[in-house]
């Protein structure tokens, strides 16, 4: 008898915690209607439509986000056929890259091009939004992306009021101004957005003094980005000049008849090393070590306990994710050179617990290569990643200290590291490298060691910019969340 009494309050349990965690909303016959009596929740997604009843709980004055009575004016681009070149003087960006501190560009178009190129470049002050593909990931045009060409796939607002886009920037980036931009008024995830879609998005339009503030903290948290990504290109100058480098392009490619288009060249049997892939054995690699040789105090491998602890390369498992705030972050290579790293997942400790602790926590300093797939992205963990854990697509290169992790860091993400790093790629379909082949990685060590030190330390004291860039934003963030929306 209590035997059955204890399987009925566990039972009761279990459905009262069911209930609990079960996601429902109302839906009005004319909202299945209009969807083309689709029935499937999906097609009213419960987070837009409470996104929009957030925003319409909200006390004071409310505006839409674009239009005549809007708070921005904006536009997009028409699309076009881009005409690609190898290199030219017009470099184009990606709409994936807006997120990224210091974006490099891997595409060139002729000046031939069928477009407006001029047109194209975003200004300092806009917003960028991405409006097909991953919609709503935005940014604001600080002296980094100031007069860069992007692609057509992003809309470019421009507030009204000139200190409104720092405010406009923040809401557009909780969780709330996200949901608004990616669903319609009825809840429904959309896949494109036009500057006309915009019109219907209201958001809430506070006092100035608000918006001020935040403003204020957005502004102040780009001004860190860029000063971080003056540190940094400061320190691989001072690389270059160290090492007498000259530009990428300038390398002797040793390749046999120069006036054919087929490259080609020879490898002696004794350098094969087992790869019979081209790839494995570009003369500028060779071209590169031999300069490093000549000009660098040592050249060394990552593997040396001078450089590095330890490579770690974690392994494929299957990933149990939990809800925001039960779990440990976890992001992808994708994402690797953002500040914050967009469409974060959330590991359960319980399930991952060991593999978190032996191979996949990130601490400050470590200096990360995508290994998988886009081959060869680099990044230095800042502060605001310790603890967080990234997929096996990256592999971590653990500095032997902090004295030579910003060096190792320089070295890796300039376009000399970059061709040391990929030159080991394999793969019929996607490319991979490995741990082994990351040890071997060649770095120079600089016979000036106090020009070593500083390259460590510029490097350092721009991460540490990143930082606080990154705290900043998050204060922005959460004031919005708190004294505009009030769901803090």
């Amino acid at each position: 008898m209590v035997e059955a009494i204890a399987d009925t309050i566990a039972i009761e349990t279990l459905v009262v915690t069911l209930k609990e965690q079960l996601r429902w909303s109302s839906i009005n016959l004319t909202e299945v209607m209009d969807k083309g009596l689709r029935l499937e929740s999906s097609f009213f997604n419960i987070e837009g439509k409470h996104a929009r009843e957030v925003v319409r709980d909200c006390q004071g004055k409310k505006k839409p986000l674009w239009g005549d009575k809007g708070l921005t004016t904006g536009y997009h681009r028409p699309r076009f056929k881009r005409t690609f070149l190898e290199k030219s003087d017009f470099p184009i960006y990606q709409p994936s890259q807006i997120n990224e501190i210091c974006p490099k560009p891997n595409l060139f178009i002729s000046k031939l091009t069928n477009t407006d190129i001029e047109k194209l470049k975003v200004e300092k002050g806009q917003i960028l939004l991405t409006c097909s593909g991953t919609i709503g990931n935005v940014t604001l045009v600080s002296n980094t992306l100031n007069n860069l060409i992007f692609s057509h796939d992003l809309i470019r607002l421009t507030a009204k009021v000139e200190s409104d886009a720092g405010y406009i920037f923040a809401f557009l980036r909780t969780k709330t101004g996200n949901l608004l931009i990616n669903t319609n008024n009825y809840g429904a995830v959309v896949q494109h957005i036009e500057p006309e879609h915009l019109e219907s998005i209201i958001i809430p339009d506070p006092n100035s003094e608000i918006k001020n503030k935040i403003g204020n903290l957005v502004l102040d948290s780009f001004e860190l980005r860029d000063q971080s990504n003056d540190l940094v290109k400061e320190a691989e100058k001072l690389l270059i000049s160290e090492l007498n480098l000259p530009t990428i392009d300038e390398f002797n490619q040793k390749y046999q008849d120069k006036k054919s288009d087929i490259r080609s060249f020879e490898v002696k049997l004794s350098k094969l090393e087992g790869r019979f892939d081209a790839s494995n054995h570009l003369p500028i690699v060779h071209a590169i070590v031999e300069h490093l040789n000549k000009y660098s105090g040592e050249v060394t491998t990552l593997c040396d306990n001078r450089v590095s602890q330890s490579i770690i390369l974690p392994g494929r498992f299957k990933r149990v994710y939990v809800k925001e705030g039960q779990g440990v972050v976890f992001f992808g290579g994708k994402q690797l050179l953002e500040l914050d790293p967009s469409g974060k997942k959330y590991l359960s400790l319980s399930f991952h617990e060991g593999r978190i602790n032996k191979e996949l926590t990130l601490t400050e300093n470590m200096v990360l290569i995508t290994c998988s797939g886009t081959i060869g992205k680099v990044n230095i963990v800042p502060k605001h990643w310790q603890g967080w854990t990234a997929n096996q697509h990256i592999i971590r290169v653990v500095p032997a200290d902090k004295n030579i992790s910003g060096y190792i860091y320089c070295w890796l993400a300039s376009d000399y590291g970059y061709q040391l790093i990929t030159h080991f790629k394999y793969g019929a379909v996607v490319d991979e490298i490995d741990k082994n082949q990351v040890s071997n990685i060649q770095i120079p060590l600089l016979a000036n060691k106090d020009a070593q030190k500083k390259i460590n330390d510029l490097v350092l004291d721009a991460n540490q910019k990143r930082y606080n860039a990154y705290l900043l934003e998050q204060q922005a963030i959460n004031m919005v969340n708190n004294q505009v929306l009030n769901i803090g």
